[in-house]
């Protein structure tokens, strides 16, 4: 089984971020918790050690992942240049959920981009991660740490029930932050391009850059090519068929109830603890930051109760819920307009 210790992710400890950091240095795998969700981190230009994430998730070798620093000036060994708008980004929300893809050196391997010409980058906002990435000296790759196309994770205990025997350690550092991914912004280009909602709303990057173009991924449309994480597979998805139903309110929950009697063993994600349906029920929450915290760890409670079918209720897709909804969409086998 993988090695789990416990650090506090206030106060990580020395010795214990040390231990972890020599995993990285010889080639290993370390799952950590950032603000976002768990990733599973490895040395970023370590071509060998990156092969490994890709096979103990068994993620398609055209899906970029994310490179993690924690020094702003790591980032002249990755990316060939920083135009100002990504300067002003980076000011605003370093260290945070914002991770910027710029053109990349010829140090970063091919396998860590995906094979693009181009690097995804970001500075977490995470005590724990932060340490890992200065004591292992080295810039850390790091997809979410579960198997390819599941659930986030957002707690040690999903990375355990994923990657528990696969992977050489798993930092425990507590629940995440935020609990959907980082936001990517293409700044290679004028303006700019969201890839993926995350933890960064739109809204907050147009204070700063003003025009930002939106990729259709972005509304949970498949993408032919893979520029950032996300966006050309079916990802996010629990075990059961999830079906998003878009609408009123009052129209989606009409619509669920008319769709629970055609199943046998129905669960509903609900955002009105006022909408009574039948079947086993839960209310995630009424706001975009309450869903987003709770959402992926809501559909491993459900594939834990044994439904065939979540039915969810759609939100609204501004500021954080925009996220959201991409998330849904992503992992949804059906969407339905009430």
């Amino acid at each position: 089984m993988s090695k789990i210790i416990k650090i506090n992710k206030n106060s990580p400890e020395v010795s214990k971020i040390k231990l972890a950091a020599e995993v990285i240095k010889k080639g290993g795998l370390v799952a950590f918790p950032t603000e976002t969700v768990y990733g599973l981190g490895a040395d970023a230009l370590n071509e060998k050690a990156v092969k490994k994430i890709f096979k103990v998730k068994g993620r398609p070798a055209d899906d970029p992942i994310i490179v993690h620093v924690a020094d702003r000036k790591e980032l002249k060994r990755l990316a060939e240049e920083i135009p100002e708008e990504a300067e002003e980004l980076i000011e605003r929300f370093w260290p945070g959920p914002l991770t910027l893809v710029l053109k990349k050196t010829e140090r970063v391997p091919k396998v860590t981009t995906g094979g693009l010409e181009t690097v995804a980058v970001r500075m977490p906002d995470n005590a724990i991660a932060l340490s890992l990435i200065k004591e292992a000296g080295t810039p850390i790759a790091a997809p979410s740490a579960n198997l390819f196309g599941k659930p986030s994770p957002t707690s040690a205990k999903h990375v355990e029930h994923d990657l528990g025997g696969k992977v050489d350690l798993i930092i425990d550092g507590g629940s995440t932050r935020i609990g959907v991914e980082s936001t990517v912004l293409d700044v290679t280009s004028s303006p700019p391009v969201l890839l993926r909602p995350g933890g960064v709303t739109l809204e907050e990057l147009r204070e700063v850059v003003g025009e930002i173009l939106l990729h259709p991924a972005v509304k949970g449309r498949a993408s032919r090519v893979a520029r950032a994480p996300g966006m050309k597979y079916r990802h996010y998805a629990p075990k059961a068929k999830l079906i998003l139903v878009e609408g009123k309110p009052e129209r989606v929950r009409r619509k669920i109830q008319q769709l629970l009697k055609k199943f046998k063993s129905p669960g509903v994600i609900t955002t009105n603890e006022k909408h009574s349906y039948n079947g086993e029920v839960v209310f995630i929450g009424s706001e975009a930051k309450e869903i987003a915290r709770n959402l992926f760890k809501v559909f491993r409670e459900f594939d834990e109760r044994g439904v065939d079918v979540i039915l969810a209720e759609s939100i609204s897709e501004t500021g954080l819920g925009l996220a959201v909804m991409n998330r849904l969409k992503k992992a949804a086998y059906k969407i339905i307009r009430a």
